[in-house]
């Protein structure tokens, strides 16, 4: 039977715990909490006993407010491994995504080089020894189920076989002909699923979030709150407030009040005094809404009750599952988090989120962290090359070749292929999904073919090069090109520089020799005119946000400018 036996100072408690088969652990909790740098006081108290099949006797704590802190170590009782199912929904069709969502799911969509959005919330229930994993998707599945079956189907046998990383597909039967109609219907209709593991609490997660988070304190938080059901929650600003869900808490962190994606008088409504999350006051003011995290901890048979009787047709967590407990008088809390988090679910977020891993000194999120890896796909891929290379500011994936060309501010993808003069700036590139041989390149070009990556003498500026995508070489006619120094007037000025943006497009779309031309050159993928919005799909791509995004398999032709 295991035995526990606790050493408590005045901050901190050391705890060893000796299990059944003699082996004695070790674990590190502090019971303080800090949040952007300052302290979060704790109300502690023992909580009741509560017989409902899921936990019995007294808690050790029941805190005011928690926050996710690097700083302390925590073990669970009974483990994460055999106690907590993770559930991670891979959203919907992903529009406001696309054209990177066209031929795959959401959570498939690659990230910072090697990885893709998927491996994200994985790696973190592996690294929170939650090892009990299923994936809901719906749309363009085929690339996931590949991604998570040849990255985790052989690598869980070191939990007595008893780990998994699954996919559940929407599915239509005689009792539901339905695709799924929300995360809460997801959920709903794979209880009969569910319930079969012998579980005390549900952990949902998003497959869209860029974040390292140890869910293992966000589940010890729930239940030495005794909570029903835990939001994880963070600080926001009023420019972004009308995107998330909103919540108000007591002093005890419990939500009295939560609204899912307010606008105007009741975004006003939902606004808080964030120091009492730590914040100072100049913070509080630039953040004076609690929003949530779309992460939720459910307890097992409150989840069941929830979905089943209570909200048998609710199709939503956060807009009718969260606020209708609330209601009930279900006790619902706040697990305060202070890390960096990214909702990845827009072009422009993506890419932010991307190049923001090439920040200097300290990037917004770090891979290089031993203690909580993020794990992938092993693709076995030799180092990558670069020849006569001039690379700044910038991550480069496994397997590229890159050759005597300008890499500034940029994320390059595995095997990408980049050519001689080639200029890449603020730019995702994707990479490719296989190398083609010299003997394919030749067959391609001899057919008016483009090989895979990057052509010769392109100039790419902040756009984001999906996987596949075809470059061509700078243009073969000499362009047109003016002397703008010349023009002293400055609405003739203008006047020429959209002549010469029309002349341009009539040569051809991007891609311009840089070298060896002067006056105002053609440019290739720059979107110099600074358009926002463009739907150019038979030509290979959208800008979106400013941002050009060349679509998978694209193919643009040399000489093209956009």
């Amino acid at each position: 039977m295991a035995t526990t036996a606790m050493y408590s100072t005045s901050r901190c408690k050391f705890v060893s715990s000796h299990s059944k088969d003699g082996r004695t652990k070790f674990c590190f909790s502090s019971n303080a909490s800090e949040l952007f740098g300052r302290r979060i006081g704790l109300n502690a108290k023992r909580s009741p006993k509560k017989n409902n099949g899921r936990r019995v006797g007294l808690n050790p704590l029941v805190v005011s407010a928690v926050s996710d802190s690097s700083s302390s170590q925590t073990c669970l009782e009974p483990d994460a491994s055999h106690s907590v199912l993770g559930v991670i929904l891979g959203g919907g069709a992903g529009t406001r995504l696309y054209p990177l969502t066209k031929k795959r799911a959401k959570p498939a969509v690659p990230l910072g080089a090697n990885y893709r959005l998927i491996d994200i919330p994985v790696s973190n229930c592996l690294n929170s020894n939650v090892s009990k994993i299923y994936v809901l998707t719906q749309f363009n599945s085929a690339s996931l189920n590949r991604h998570l079956s040849r990255a985790y189907a052989s690598n869980m046998g070191g939990y007595n076989n008893e780990g998994f990383v699954e996919v559940l597909a929407a599915q239509q039967s005689p009792e539901n002909p339905n695709w799924f109609q929300g995360t809460a219907d997801a959920v709903r209709q794979y209880l009969w699923l569910l319930e079969e593991h012998n579980v005390l609490e549900f952990l949902i997660l998003a497959g869209d979030h860029l974040y390292r988070m140890d869910y293992e304190k966000f589940i010890l938080a729930h239940r030495e709150s005794d909570a029903d059901i835990t939001v994880a929650a963070l600080p926001m600003d009023e420019k972004r407030a009308t995107a998330f869900g909103l919540m108000k808490i007591d002093d005890e962190g419990r939500i009295v009040e939560f609204a899912e994606k307010p606008q105007g008088e009741q975004l006003k409504a939902m606004k808080v005094d964030t120091t009492i999350l730590g914040l100072d006051d100049e913070r509080a003011k630039e953040m004076p809404y609690i929003a949530s995290m779309g992460i939720y901890v459910f307890s097992k048979d409150v989840m069941l009750d929830l979905l089943r009787e209570k909200f048998p047709g609710a199709n939503d967590f956060g807009s009718e599952v969260i606020p209708g407990a609330t209601s009930l008088g279900l006790r619902v809390q706040a697990y305060l988090y202070d890390g960096y988090w990214e909702d990845i679910g827009t072009i422009e977020a993506f890419y932010h989120a991307n190049l923001g891993i090439t920040k200097k000194p300290v990037p917004d999120f770090s891979f290089y962290d031993r203690s909580s890896p993020i794990y992938t796909q092993p693709r076995y891929l030799p180092p990558s090359k670069m020849l006569d290379a001039d690379v700044t500011d910038s991550v480069i994936g496994e397997g590229c070749v890159i050759k005597n060309c300008k890499i500034h501010h940029s994320v390059v993808g595995l095997r990408s292929c980049i050519s001689e003069g080639a200029i890449i700036e603020d730019t995702l590139l994707m990479g490719a999904d296989y190398y083609e041989t010299d003997a394919d390149k030749i067959l391609l070009l001899a057919k008016g073919g483009l090989p895979i990556g990057i052509g010769k003498n392109s100039h790419i500026k902040k756009a984001i090069i999906d996987k596949n995508a075809r470059i061509g070489d700078n243009v073969k006619e000499k362009p047109w090109s003016l002397d703008l120094s010349l023009v002293k007037a400055v609405k003739l000025k203008r006047k020429l520089k959209q002549l010469k943006y029309q002349l341009c497009q009539y040569v051809g779309f991007v891609v311009h020799n840089m070298m060896g031309y002067t006056g105002y050159p053609c440019r290739e993928i720059i979107n110099s005119d600074n358009v926002q919005e463009a739907a150019r799909e038979t030509d290979g791509y959208f800008i979106k946000s400013g941002i050009v995004t060349v679509i998978k398999d694209a193919l643009i032709p040399s000489g093209t400018i956009i």
